[in-house]
């Protein structure tokens, strides 16, 4: 697996991410939403870079002009319901791109234990395209390792998966490097070194889901 951390880099991406880490802003849940909406615009700018290209003629009122364009078939999956507005911004630069629905959670036994279920799951054809899992934290991975089976369940085998993954415990990355091969980049603008004995990121940035959408019982 391949991983790339466009944090490492001065950019306005790190403006956006110390945003959605504020205690004060994400206050405001619009403006939270707002900014992991210009996250995923910035990581599908870079993602369009390693995709393939071919030359096409358009006609212009005076004449025709060469231009190289996208030829990647591309699903865009969120992971409910911190995804959505991370695919939000990713649909923004993937237009034509389809999407993908599913929901994780945690089912708690003893102690600290947990283990991680996929459950809904609306997926089109994944056959020969790319897809692009959006998640704005990654804590263990096991979320994620549980939707990509999912997904690759209901939709068959992609050609390459990016997953975007804003802010990334040092755990979870390692052990993803250790289960997928490289056929998976994953894409991060932060990894946080630390997780609790509840396995939440430390300092993260508490519980996206919550800070965009509000509370749930």
């Amino acid at each position: 697996m391949k991983v790339i951390n466009l944090g490492e880099k001065s950019s306005v991406l790190n403006n956006f991410i110390a945003e959605i880490r504020d205690v004060r802003i994400q206050k405001d849940s619009l403006r939270f939403r707002t900014n992991l909406e210009r996250v995923g615009t910035f990581f599908g700018i870079e993602i369009s870079r390693t995709l393939e290209y071919s030359e096409k003629d358009v006609t212009t009122p005076l004449g025709v002009a060469s231009v190289p364009t996208l030829d990647s078939p591309l699903v865009i999956a969120a992971i409910l319901r911190a995804g959505l507005p991370l695919q939000n911004g990713l649909l923004y630069v993937f237009d034509h791109a389809e999407s993908a629905f599913l929901s994780t959670f945690r089912k708690h036994g003893k102690g600290d234990y947990f283990k991680v279920h996929a459950d809904y799951c609306t997926c089109p054809s994944l056959d020969g395209k790319t897809l692009i899992v959006a998640d704005p934290m990654l804590a263990t991975g096991a979320s994620m390792e549980s939707a990509l089976q999912k997904l690759e369940e209901e939709g068959g085998e992609a050609r390459h998966i990016h997953m975007v993954c804003p802010v990334a415990s040092r755990y979870a990355v390692d052990q993803l490097c250790q289960k997928l091969d490289s056929r998976y980049t994953l894409w991060v603008a932060a990894i946080d070194e630390e997780l609790t004995s509840h396995n939440y990121i430390i300092p993260g940035l508490g519980d996206a889901g919550d800070l965009a959408y509000g509370g749930k019982r």
